[in-house]
């Protein structure tokens, strides 16, 4: 390091954090983000230990709470928290576990076999990153109360994140067992300090299905009151009936199979429910002690090699295909295959503290194993199916090399000097793909206007020229022939499917911008089907935005000059319309074409004034099964959504 950096560098300069002051300062590495995901993360993190303790047969029922104040409470009726006085710390057990990180009851296996909550860290984090928390726990006869804030501390002196105002008391008599957690978040930390009802009646219901036998429970104060229970008395089997709801299965009983295995002396048990649809596309969800592990992980690539391993040897055995005949890939064999594979291992080891990727080698060990054993098994048992199973994947096998060859032209095509983007898209000047940006514009007159509008620099430019086609109803071949998204895909330059790549996206953002009728609507969602079923990546890694372009122009004249400003919504309108003042013009845009340039960049374009809607992929089995739902072939799931959820 050279002496000018070293100037004015010394001891002084070293900040140290204390107590829960690191969660506070660096949100984001304990929860993911300050958004809604982080948010809900927070209900997740205290939920997580309910969960526990009525999955190690503690308790039965779990419940949350949404209250008036938009404080949310999660009750359970375990255990309780321990109550007793540390003998070396000389604290509650109540108080270490909301006010220390790194305390918790799951670092050996003498009370939790297997747990969704490892690092203890979640409770005090969530106890950091809210104004206020309150915990009651049932214990021993008695109802214990202790309140946390965001507070004067006494001891460093200064206000500090997650405070003891009060101590641990004795407020009650009870004869049930059980801990109730009060949180409100800090508007301080959060972009948004609003539960969503939706978010959390998903994650419920998977988790009712992931434990048959649990009762849990929803309950909304706001406004008008909500309230849903949710129970399984079959588990997988209710789980992939409700993901498969919009399609069409090709064989009526879906396969299940369970299993324990020891590996390296950790026990786990491995539980999986397949049932093969006439889709092009795979889904799998997947579950580690009851987390979503959205990035996969060892455990599912386990069940991929043993799955594989048991249809190519039952290829062989039921004569379908020869030592001398083109065989088939694991991908060809999922092709259709709708699969959720639950796990539970004790002390996994994830990647990162969102518990988002398993990489324990033992759970890949044991999956492998457990779906070859079973898959063989009911291959044996049931060949008639299994048969129809293998010659559609030597069926896709064909597509796939048909694929490879079309694919491999367009190359040549670019490699012999044709220019697949010219006329066609308006490349940005940059070559820097942190801060480059890909828009799809609705219509070539919008489209135009967005070529004047947009900033050389770094705004690419695709004009739509209209509705592209449902890839959720198309087989693979017609998507990749299609010469719209041949465009789309060459100008992005990842690839799409197993050939994804993320290193060689040229761009940060990808932006559809289409009108704000339902005409637009339905072109964003064709879009975003697209981009979920043949580039998931792009949403998963946080490149998917959705452009909001102004529903109204509000404007007068004063002193000879145009004062205006534009509304988003309908409810906007209103204070818009306040804003302007009396003798307020209104201005009603049908569409993106109806903007000159400078009014489509100051709206739209413009990164200092533009409003963007992320799209991200809160949970894979959610978003599997609205999108097969909203786009799918089967019209009556769909039509009793929209009845319930459509404003008309």
């Amino acid at each position: 390091m050279s002496e000018d950096l070293m100037k004015g560098y010394d001891v002084t300069d070293l900040t140290s954090l204390e107590k829960l002051e690191p969660v506070r300062v660096r949100p984001g590495m304990y929860i993911g983000s300050t958004g809604t995901k982080g948010l809900h993360h927070c209900v997740w993190e205290i939920l997580d230990n309910s969960i526990d303790e009525i999955s190690n047969g503690y308790g039965n029922k779990a419940t949350i709470i949404i209250n008036k104040d938009k404080s949310i409470t999660i009750i359970d009726n375990g255990r309780g928290i321990p109550t007793g006085i540390h003998p070396v710390k000389k604290k509650s057990g109540v108080e270490m576990v909301f006010t220390e990180l790194h305390t918790g009851g799951k670092f050996n296996n003498k009370n939790y076999k297997t747990s969704g909550g490892l690092h203890g860290v979640g409770a005090a984090v969530v106890n950091a990153l809210s104004s206020w928390l309150e915990v009651e726990v049932h214990q021993s006869g008695n109802i214990y109360k202790q309140r946390f804030e965001y507070a004067y501390d006494k001891e460093l002196k200064r206000d500090m994140p997650g405070t003891a105002v009060t101590k641990l008391e004795i407020v009650g008599k009870t004869k049930e067992t059980g801990t109730r957690v009060t949180f409100m978040p800090d508007k301080d930390v959060f972009s948004s300090t609003d539960f969503k009802v939706d978010i959390i009646d998903e994650r419920l219901q998977e988790l009712a299905f992931q434990n048959k036998g649990m009762y849990l429970e929803l309950i909304d104060l706001r406004k008008d009151e909500f309230r849903k229970e949710y129970y399984s008395e079959r588990g997988l089997l209710d789980f992939i009936e409700y993901l498969n709801e919009s399609k069409t299965t090709l064989h009526d009983n879906p396969i299940y199979f369970e299993g324990e295995r020891s590996v390296n002396n950790i026990q786990m048990f491995g539980e999986l429910c397949v049932q093969f649809t006439d889709s092009t596309t795979e889904n799998i969800a997947s579950y580690v002690n009851n987390i979503p592990t959205k990035e996969a992980g060892t455990h599912e690539t386990g069940f991929k090699t043993g799955m594989t391993r048991a249809f190519k040897e039952g290829a062989k055995k039921l004569g379908l295909v020869k030592e001398k005949d083109k065989d088939f890939e694991g991908d060809d064999l999922r092709e259709g295959m709708t699969a959720i594979l639950r796990i539970k291992i004790t002390n996994p080891i994830f990647e990162g503290q969102t518990k988002t990727k398993l990489g324990s080698t033992e759970a890949y060990t044991m999956m492998n194993d457990l779906a070859y054993t079973k898959f063989n098994e009911w291959i044996e048992d049931n060949k008639e199916v299994a048969s129809m199973l293998i010659n559609n994947a030597l069926q896709a096998a064909q597509r796939r090399e048909k694929i490879k060859k079309i694919n491999e032209a367009e190359k040549r095509k670019v490699g012999k000097g044709a220019a697949p983007l010219a006329g066609k898209v308006a490349v940005c000047t940059l070559k820097d793909n942190t801060v480059n940006e890909f828009i799809v514009v609705e219509g070539d007159s919008a489209g135009g206007s967005a070529k004047q509008a947009r900033d050389r620099r770094f705004q690419t430019i695709m004009p739509s020229k209209g509705k592209i086609m449902n890839t959720e109803k198309q087989k693979l071949e017609n998507v990749l022939a299609s010469e719209e998204l041949k465009i789309f895909n060459t100008a992005l330059g990842t690839g799409t499917l197993d050939n994804y790549k993320e290193e060689d996206l040229k761009y940060d953002k990808i932006i559809i911008m289409s009108d704000a009728d339902v005409d637009g609507y339905h072109i964003r969602t064709l879009w975003m089907t697209y981009i979920y079923r043949y580039m998931r990546p792009l949403i998963a890694n946080g490149h998917l935005y959705l452009a909001q372009p102004p529903l109204y122009k509000v404007y007068k004249s004063v002193k000879g000059k145009e004062v205006h400003k534009y509304a988003y919504s309908d409810d906007e309108l209103e204070s818009v319309k306040k804003e302007i003042g009396k003798g307020a013009l209104i201005q009603r845009y049908k569409g993106l074409g109806e903007m000159n340039p400078d009014q489509l960049w100051q709206t739209t374009l413009n990164p200092e004034t533009r409003t963007l809607l992320q799209v991200t992929i809160e949970d894979a089995a959610k978003a599997e099964k609205m999108v097969s739902l909203l786009m799918g072939d089967i019209v009556e799931p769909r039509k009793t959504y929209m009845y319930k959820y459509g404003e008309f």
